[in-house]
């Protein structure tokens, strides 16, 4: 099996705007459902805390969510794992993810965040497929994925991996076409539908459509998450606000949600804010700035982060 990368030691996981921003679209999101007998201060959060707990952060005091349960691989950083947790209802399990999704409670609602930081692995499907398997009614499923192009210089290549390793999943993603760079998020989205949908085979459930990201920190990557439902949850979703969301996504068949960072200054940002959100015609007066900068940053300003140096 091929084991998890260590990207700890090269992502600054609290300094990835694109990423940040895409937590708090999936934070302002919770709290959307929460208002929708969705209660997600009860739900239990699991997911890849490493040495930053970031999610963990966010969710616990933005959501109030106790329950939390990181699982990390690496032995080899345990004691470091242990002294970065950030509070004491963080548990910390170092153990393959598939070894703990079997164990998660059948009494509680999850949210599980397969959080992967490299291109798509068998591994990573049979985890999901665990998920589909294990997840109770209600839970909520992310699945992050990296979807630049696998080893090796063409489509053809790039088939031969997703052959090797998604081979049961491509259903009729065979032709060379389907490989092509531009169409990577798409066939991975494909795949993890495919896994999630196998996980589920035998239950009085079906996956439920949330969220499909695109964003890009340096690497393109890709997330996908919905709720593990039955047609009660489903009315609960439409009765909500979410399904107003720019970013709510109820067909993975359709162009994913993308989320672009414009190069601004903080000046310049403090300037946009004023007139957020504006009009599709309108332009600053003071600075040159693009219509396609101008419309991303309407998108995007309630949940951009701000980062400033701080000398203590």
């Amino acid at each position: 099996m091929t084991q998890p990368t260590e990207s700890y030691l090269k992502v600054p996981y609290d300094l990835r705007p694109a990423k940040q921003i895409e937590r708090r679209m999936l934070i302002d999101a919770f709290q959307r459902l929460s208002m929708a007998r969705f209660p997600m201060a009860s739900y239990q959060y699991t997911g890849f805390g490493s040495i930053y707990f970031v999610d963990f952060i966010l969710f616990h005091k933005l959501l109030g969510i106790d329950n939390l349960l990181s699982v990390e691989y690496s032995t080899r950083i345990k004691k470091r794992v242990h002294f970065n947790r950030p509070f004491l209802q963080v548990k910390i399990e170092i153990k393959p993810i598939g070894d703990v999704i079997p164990s998660l409670s059948r009494d509680r609602r999850h949210i599980l965040w397969l959080d992967y930081d490299d291109i798509l692995r068998a591994s990573h499907l049979a985890d999901v497929v665990l998920a589909g398997t294990y997840l109770t009614v209600g839970s909520i499923l992310l699945i992050t994925i990296d979807v630049e192009p696998p080893a090796g210089d063409s489509p053809s290549d790039w088939r031969e991996h997703f052959v090797v390793e998604a081979g049961d999943y491509l259903g009729g993603s065979s032709k060379l076409v389907d490989f092509a760079k531009s169409k990577l998020p798409l066939l991975n989205t494909s795949i993890l539908e495919v896994a999630i949908k196998r996980g589920l085979a035998g239950r009085e459930a079906k996956f439920i459509p949330l969220f499909n990201f695109v964003y890009a920190d340096g690497h393109r990557m890709l997330t996908v998450g919905g709720i593990i439902g039955t047609d009660q949850e489903e009315r609960d979703l439409q009765a909500s606000t979410l399904v107003r969301a720019p970013y709510y996504r109820s067909d993975l068949r359709k162009p994913p949600y993308e989320i672009l960072v414009p190069r601004l200054t903080r000046k310049e940002r403090l300037y946009l804010d004023c007139s957020m959100p504006c009009s599709d015609l309108w332009k600053p007066k003071d600075f040159e700035l693009s219509a396609k900068d101008i419309l991303a940053y309407r998108e995007i300003y309630r949940f951009f982060p701000a980062y400033a140096e701080l000398l203590l």
